[in-house]
């Protein structure tokens, strides 16, 4: 009981951020949707090669609703691991058009095993261990951020 009643907490603020942000996106910031309802991660951006390289490692903590949005220059098959991560991430793989296709939950701190998100891949969000779970981010979910070509994006900025 106490569970379910932390985890409505935590939906509806959430939520609240989430719609309260719905109408612009900005560099700095990333919106979720999907049938969970919508949620809210302040983002770095990774979209250099150097950037991608060193992603979150070395890093002790991570603030709850802040990640990591990887940004490739086209489509590909997007393998990550964890070594030098201190931390345990969630990785949402997204197409190009900014749907999720595959959440891989608590990537392992230090393991250096490939985590496959699979082909066709041009994001990557990285955001605190358990926290797609906790939120029922799940395959389907649609990202908002401007580095997506507004043109074909699932669910463009306004």
């Amino acid at each position: 009981m106490v569970r379910n009643g932390f985890v409505g907490v935590v939906l509806a603020f959430v939520l609240g951020a989430g719609q309260a942000s719905a109408s612009a996106c900005s560099q700095d910031h990333v919106q979720l949707r999907g049938d969970f309802g919508q949620a809210a991660f302040t983002v770095e951006v990774a979209d250099t090669e150097s950037e991608r390289a060193q992603g979150l490692m070395h890093r002790e903590s991570m603030p709850r609703f802040s990640g990591m949005l990887f940004v490739f220059d086209a489509p590909q098959r997007a393998v990550f691991w964890m070594e030098n991560t201190l931390i345990p991430l969630d990785m949402l793989f997204l197409d190009a058009e900014g749907v999720v296709q595959t959440v891989h939950a608590n990537a392992i701190p230090l393991d250096r095993t490939g985590i496959d998100g699979g082909f066709g891949i041009k994001y990557v969000l990285e955001i605190n261990g358990g926290m797609a779970e906790r939120l029922n981010i799940e395959e389907g979910a649609v990202l908002r951020h401007p580095a997506i070509a507004q043109d074909t994006a699932a669910w463009p900025c306004d």
